[in-house]
């Protein structure tokens, strides 16, 4: 039995509890938020009894393997720092940090401990993708050269995460690191970033659009495009969309999870729909799924002793992709994430 304690109990954090429930040899046992109300609302619906609103005093009192952090960003490092001092596995949300240098100090303290962090870096898992990721290794189109992964829509996302319209950084930061992790899935490293942003919204304070060119260190270029202010109908929130040219056929990813393989000897097209389940809503339930997933993979991972796909050093590049993107736009240049 593998013994979970879950720190915050916000928007998303219920979807973390029914993954957790899904999975066969794990227990969440304890949970924690500042905010009483809510700790005892999330406590009550999951029957948890030990509940806190200090984390310091959940750690000090232990009885568990493994912390899930589902907090904002601003609380991260501390709380990755007194689960590395408490001897736990750890499983953080992203943005995982702050900046790159609050990154490489959580990422130590958890390998100074001899234990496995990951990295909640959920996009790359939802089922559709991972039909593209495994397509595409499996040399389903021979070589790519060339990659575009898209996610454009006017979905509402500020009215369950109203924080999301007040930060000065919104698309890249919270929605733009998924899409470019799933392109470093997909394509490798990344040698050179151009990016440009905007702001449509005039009740935010951050970017809803940015379209960033990627050059990565296999040779492939692609293009990865964010927004929240374009309208389409029907809405096609929260589709990823994906095209990849190979020097053996096209595979694209296209609206309704069509997955669609182009080659010489003719095309094959099946559904790759994520299954509802019982405990998600459309049209969340290709992110709530992918929750899920990546929980097992890091049970798994656990289990033996292998390091997560997502892992806190290998989110390391995608954070350095964020903050290039972000010095690409300010500063109108190709920047290297290596000079980060």
């Amino acid at each position: 039995m593998l013994r979970i304690a879950l720190v915050g109990c916000g928007f998303f954090a219920q979807n973390q509890l029914h993954g957790w429930e899904d999975l066969d040899g794990i227990e969440v046992v304890a949970l924690c938020d500042r905010d009483r109300a809510r700790l005892d609302a999330m406590g009550d619906a999951f029957r948890i009894a030990r509940r806190y609103t200090d984390a310091a005093e959940m750690f000090a009192d232990g009885g568990f393997d493994a912390v899930d952090i589902a907090t904002t960003v601003s609380s991260h490092r501390a709380l990755v720092e007194m689960a590395a001092d408490a001897g736990l596995h750890v499983i953080c949300q992203k943005p995982f940090a702050q900046t790159l240098t609050d990154a490489r100090h959580m990422v130590e303290a958890v390998e100074r401990a001899g234990k496995t962090l990951m990295v909640h870096e959920n996009f790359r898992w939802q089922l559709p993708v991972r039909a593209v990721i495994e397509a595409l290794r499996g040399g389903a189109i021979g070589t790519p050269f060339f990659g575009r992964v898209s996610f454009r829509s006017a979905y509402d996302v500020f009215s369950g995460q109203p924080y999301l319209a007040e930060g000065e950084r919104f698309i890249i930061e919270d929605l733009g690191i998924h899409i470019l992790d799933i392109s470093r899935a997909l394509f490798g490293d990344v040698d050179r970033i151009t990016a440009t942003t905007r702001r449509v919204n005039p009740r935010i304070r951050g970017e809803d659009v940015a379209t960033m060119l990627l050059s990565h260190a296999s040779g492939v270029t692609s293009v990865v495009d964010c927004s929240y202010a374009t309208r389409r109908m029907p809405e096609t929130f929260p589709e990823t969309l994906i095209e990849i040219d190979g020097t053996g056929g096209v595979l694209r990813l296209d609206v309704g999870y069509r997955l669609t393989i182009q080659k010489d000897g003719g095309t094959e097209s099946r559904d790759v729909s994520p299954p509802l389940l019982p405990w998600a809503e459309k049209p969340w339930h290709n992110i709530q799924e992918s929750v899920a997933i990546i929980q097992r993979h890091f049970t798994e991972c656990l289990r033996a002793g292998t390091q997560p796909e997502t892992s806190g050093r290998d989110n390391l590049q995608t954070l350095a992709l964020v903050e290039a993107a972000y010095r690409s736009a300010a500063e109108a240049r190709s920047v290297d994430p290596g000079e980060l």
